[in-house]
């Protein structure tokens, strides 16, 4: 037999805590997370209430999130939980990896419930079993969940985010692609057309390199990922320029989404242990990621929203923009500036907009694009410290209290009535004859005008139009969504 470890877990047999009513009891409550009901569900509020903006209206079929201590990787988990929890799921499939025991396949949790402080959350039967039945890979090994902690530290998160909802736990074996595309398959077959199954990846990145090498390394697997590549990535770790301890899963995750036609994905969120414990010398990494195609409700498609940008793609744009400020206020040269990002190579729209201690002071755009992103926000960068007719050009003795936001904005959808516009999340075009202007949908929550102040200020203040020329049909509205991020 390959694995002589195997055989000693199945000639064990089977402990009581396993089995009896299978209720699956916590192996690390008290030492993870807290044992108190009371302390873990608090603690959990506290980072869920802490994250920054949050995606919360992606229809998420896929999604990651880290699973150790809380105190270390509670904080990035959040990110995840929050942004999925919006979304209404039945069936909630977790990929984990086997920390302790090393086996061929998968061993899938059948039937009865795990149970944490919060309560018990139930298996989905009928899934669980009719999975089993797909692959002679796909096996349930009890013994290899007695000590494991990577489903467990999952299911607090998901008790506090959904009220109903069952769950297929799976632990995967030695790195094996062919059992990669033999669960990705039947998961696809077994979810078919439903939109009520998540499929949850539970991992940390990189383990015990300095602060630096951790994040450098980090970056180029969250960009693996990110290009949806799952050969690149299982090659990846397995060389160990890369390193994800869930590689196994999430190898199977990114084969389902390629299967699955999923189109986006999105990084919420990247840390690791030395930004929460203070110590950088052998940080552990962490990452909160979704999947998805659509937007929950109203039909909207991401095809025509902004928000598909990672935290990746947000730095470059950032730094590119900074590093454009920087020289052409200093030298009146615009620094040739290259990107090997698809999407940042992308032809789209973007503004860029400076502020001086909190105070606006330029803000260019170009509505639709005729370059690639990255070149687009460089020249708004530059178009922004000298062509905004409202300020004088900015001087190098103001760079250090300049601030940069950027506005990446999605292709301008014409609507027929004010009604269709959704105040807060729509940027405006209102265009008559040779009268044009445009609102970023952060105006209103900056303004707090109500929808008509919005459109009357619109029209007379940046148009150059009457006050209520948006209600004229011969006045066209063009909305846009816009992904808005900023250095601080």
């Amino acid at each position: 037999m390959k694995h002589t470890t195997l055989l000693v877990i199945l000639l064990m047999g089977f402990s009581t805590q396993l089995w009896g009513d299978m209720i699956k009891e916590p192996n690390v409550a008290g030492g993870f997370y807290s044992a108190d009901p009371r302390e873990l569900s608090d603690s959990i509020d506290q980072y869920e209430q802490s994250t920054g903006p949050v995606p919360a209206d992606r229809k998420v079929l896929i999604a990651v999130a880290p699973h150790a201590g809380y105190p270390f990787s509670g904080p990035v988990a959040a990110y995840t939980y929050k942004a999925i929890a919006q979304n209404h799921y039945k069936t909630i499939v977790i990929l984990a990896p086997s920390h302790y025991f090393p086996f061929e396949g998968i061993s899938i949790w059948p039937r009865g419930a795990f149970k944490t402080p919060l309560g018990t959350i139930p298996i989905d039967e009928d899934f669980a079993q009719a999975l089993l039945k797909e692959s002679p890979s796909f096996h349930f090994l009890p013994n290899v969940f007695e000590r494991e902690h990577a489903i467990e530290v999952e299911l607090p998160f998901l008790q506090k985010t959904f009220d109903h909802v069952r769950i297929v736990p799976i632990l995967m074996g030695d790195p094996d692609p062919q059992v990669c595309r033999d669960l990705a398959m039947a998961l696809d077959k077994l979810i078919g057309q439903r939109q009520d199954v998540l499929i949850l990846v539970s991992s940390d990145m990189s383990h015990y390199y300095t602060y630096d090498v951790a994040n450098s390394m980090d970056a180029e697997t969250l960009k693996t990922i990110v290009a949806l590549d799952p050969k690149k990535f299982f090659e990846g770790n397995i060389s160990r320029k890369m390193e994800m301890c869930g590689f196994v899963p999430m190898t199977t995750a990114l084969i389902y989404a390629r299967i699955r036609g999923i189109k986006h994905v999105e990084v919420l969120r990247h840390a690791n242990s030395g930004d929460t414990s203070g110590d950088k010398s052998r940080v552990v990494g962490y990452s909160s990621v979704i999947f998805y195609n659509d937007l929950l409700g109203a039909g909207r498609s991401p095809d025509n929203e902004a928000g598909v940008l990672s935290v990746l793609q947000k730095k470059e744009l950032l730094k590119i923009a900074r590093s454009t400020i920087e020289t052409f206020v200093k030298t009146g040269k615009v620094p040739d500036i290259k990107s090997r990002d698809a999407k940042l190579n992308d032809v789209q729209g973007a503004f860029v907009t400076i502020r001086k201690h909190g105070v606006l002071r330029g803000c260019i755009g170009d509505i639709v694009g005729e370059e690639p992103l990255y070149k687009t926000v460089r020249d708004m960068a530059v178009a922004a410290v000298s062509q905004d007719p409202r300020f004088s050009p900015v001087l190098p003795a103001e760079l250090k209290d300049i601030d940069v936001e950027i506005s990446v904005l999605s292709k301008p959808r014409r609507v027929h009535d004010a009604s269709e516009i959704q105040l807060g999340q729509d940027g405006v075009i209102v265009s008559e004859g040779d009268h044009q202007g445009v609102f970023l949908p952060q105006v209103a929550a900056e303004t707090g005008w109500s929808k008509e102040e919005f459109l009357a200020q619109l029209c007379s203040q940046k148009a150059g139009l009457a006050a209520d020329a948006w209600k004229n049909p011969d006045t066209a509205l063009y909305i846009f969504t816009a992904d808005v991020f900023a250095e601080n």
